[in-house]
């Protein structure tokens, strides 16, 4: 039994007890009348007898009554409070999650509300202060939020409106979500001292508690002790139709159409109807109605395969655009509804084509109809100052035929046969009647390309550095990597193209097409304007100490400024939505970023965790408060002496 403010209940006590008692020991001042008979009077006698000064009281029903009565009131008014829970820890890390799939408004007012709502109930029920409490101290409570990352938005304390505070100025996000950092930061907070260290003695372990809905993304890499981790699940419903891809890029052929390619996915046991609209700079550019099969389960593999359908749409544009797809079926999870792409204004690649005379790949480069080609020997090639190209920017990427390998400067190039020193690859040798065996059929780099055909004749023994990636393999070693060494970006093919029969296949042209792109990219030509939630985004090349505005969603007039190496950072994007960047004299650059996340917008609530070897179910009921306060049960026993001192009261004056 816990009291909450036990003084002010003796404060009254004081004086009101002996105000009480006083009024009993009074004796009563009556006019004196001449009466035929005192018969009828006993009862006044009675009273004069009790109200006489410094007589014994006599036994009185009515004081015992309103004793009780006054007593029952003050300890009312010192709160009393009865601990429904023994608590077995001396310290508690709250883990809320606050990922994408938490705004989901199934329940009130949305999954992350109501997750702070329990958290706030659970932080009052075992932290409130009193005077009186068979407990030596209440525990202490921390707060750490979990989504791409995990953060510690409140340090161990038992204050409770520091706690009620903390938990209520948590903001959702539309990131993943991501339970390891959070166990991994928890943990390292609550690590025991060493009890040899220091003569510190060894603390008790903390309880972790996770608020969430169970749409946990790394629990298969998990593993927590017994009893360490208590899951309280939020959420009631599944009811979500995503936007899980979207990818818009101007075509091939031609620069003016744009081809924009949309999958959405259903998440629902039934069908789904729906309708998806596009726009473009606010304009509406089309609307196509939908039939989405709801999830069903492999029959032999087990697994719930959600339904999917993948649409595209193809509209004409020359300028900057904002491509937009938004589904106009409402569901419980608004953020995956809709999401943007941005289109840039048709650029001209400057490629240098350094070559004695490869027709098959320059008439490769002139399909490419965003590429402005220039030629040159490797003798031209060699004399040129590459210091001063890489000031003037002179090209944007380099593609060099069959190089002796010499030194090159910085820059992004694509290289067919011996890659130069700066790569760090070294040549082991050569191998001749070579196929490809395996390739990355979803980098950029070979989207769309079939490799399958490919045979070399004669190729050079590649041995990559370890941090570089292989794009494509013999089977003797790598055929195509990717390396990043000094600013620079190589893509290199160790063999000599007409050593092969790639000018023959389609996808030699739609390769070429391909690593230009990504070599645009990479030298900044082609910025990366589509973003995942919280993906970090920097900026290089800039003016020094200028000021740019930031704006978005969270972010007003943002003021960021250039390092002195010219590198911008700019801030964490945690909600999806579009964000604008304003730099001193240049056109504002647009980012997109959306959530396109299949794993998150699986928003179906789960009962029960699945770690490593263990299976932590959710807790059967609610979050209730461990102290139950008695206050008002007090109250009703004194309505009840309220009634019955009335009646006794009333049945003294009756004659």
């Amino acid at each position: 039994m816990n009291w909450i403010s036990p003084l002010t209940a003796l404060y009254a006590g004081a004086v009101t007890v002996p105000l009480l008692l006083l009024l009993y020991f009074l004796k009563l001042k009556r006019q004196e009348s001449v009466v035929p008979s005192t018969l009828l009077w006993k009862r006044a006698v009675q009273d004069l007898q009790v109200n006489a000064p410094f007589q014994r009281l006599r036994r009185n029903i009515l004081l015992l009554l309103q004793m009780l009565m006054l007593l029952a009131i003050l300890a009312a008014l010192a709160g009393p409070v009865m601990s429904l829970h023994s608590l077995k820890v001396e310290r508690y890390v709250l883990l809320i999650d606050n990922s994408a799939s938490m705004n989901a408004d199934d329940v009130e007012p949305t999954r992350l509300g109501y997750a702070k709502e329990q958290a706030t109930i659970f932080v009052r029920s075992i932290t409130e202060k009193s005077f009186m409490s068979f407990r030596n101290r209440p525990p202490q409570i921390m707060v750490i939020t979990i989504n791409d990352s995990a953060k510690v938005v409140c340090n161990f304390t038992s204050d409770t409106n520091q706690l009620v505070r903390t938990i209520e100025h948590i903001r959702a996000g539309d990131g993943r979500s991501s339970l390891g950092q959070g166990l991994a930061l928890a943990r390292a907070y609550c690590q025991s001292p060493d009890p040899e260290a220091n003569n510190r003695s060894a603390e008790q372990a903390a309880q972790l508690v996770l608020f969430s809905d169970g749409c946990i993304q790394d629990l298969q890499n998990l593993k927590v002790s017994a009893n360490e981790l208590i899951f309280q699940a939020i959420g009631s419903s599944s009811d979500n139709v995503a936007i899980t891809a979207m990818k818009a890029r101007r075509s091939f052929e031609n620069a003016q159409r744009i081809d924009v390619f949309v999958t959405l996915t259903n998440y629902n046991d039934t069908q789904v109807n729906t309708d998806l609209q596009l726009s473009i700079n606010g304009d509406l550019k089309a609307v196509k109605n939908l039939v989405i099969d709801g999830k069903k389960i492999d029959a032999l593999s087990k697994k719930v395969i959600n339904g999917k359908v993948s649409v595209d749409f193809e509209v004409s544009s020359l300028e900057f655009g904002i491509i937009e797809a938004k589904l106009l079926r409402k569901d419980i999870l608004a953020v995956d509804d809709t999401a943007w792409s941005i289109i840039s204004a048709p650029r001209d690649v400057k490629t240098l084509l350094v070559t004695d005379n490869n027709v098959v790949l320059e008439s490769a480069l002139k399909a490419c109809r965003q590429i402005k080609l220039f030629k040159c020997t490797h003798a031209e090639f060699s004399q040129m100052d590459s210091k001063a190209m890489e000031i003037t920017r002179s090209y944007d990427v380099f593609v060099l035929d069959n190089h002796d390998g010499a030194s090159v400067g910085r820059g992004t190039y694509l290289v067919f046969g011996k890659p130069p020193q700066e790569t760090g690859i070294e040549v082991a040798g050569q191998s001749q009647n070579q196929l490809i065996v395996d390739y990355r059929a979803k980098h950029p780099v070979l989207n769309y390309v079939n490799m399958d055909n490919l045979f070399v004749g004669k190729c050079y023994d590649l041995k990559l550095p370890r941090d570089s990636e292989v794009l494509a393999e013999f089977d003797k070693g790598p055929a195509i990597g990717l390396i990043r060494r000094n600013n620079s970006t190589f893509i290199t093919a160790g063999f000599d193209v007409m050593d092969s029969n790639w000018p023959f296949e389609p996808g030699f042209v739609l390769f070429v097409y391909n690593a230009v792109a990504f070599l645009a990219e990479e030298a900044g030509l082609v910025e990366k304007t589509e973003i995942q939630v919280a993906e970090p985004v920097s900026l290089l090349g800039l003016n020094a100490d200028q000021e740019a505005l930031f704006n978005g969603p969270g972010y007003k007039d943002e003021k960021i400024i250039v390092t002195k190496s010219g590198k911008l950072r700019l801030p964490v994007m945690e909600r999806a939505g579009l964000y604008e960047l304003k730099l001193p004299d240049a056109d504002p650059k647009v980012y997109a970023v959306n959530l396109l996340d299949s794993e998150e917008s699986d928003i179906a609530p789960k009962d029960q965790l699945s770690l490593v070897g263990q299976e932590i179910k959710a807790s059967e009921s609610t979050v209730k408060r461990f102290n139950m306060p008695i206050w008002p049960y007090i109250v009703a026993i004194v309505l009840l002496l309220v009634c019955a001192e009335w009646l006794v009261y009333n049945s003294k004056i009756r004659i």
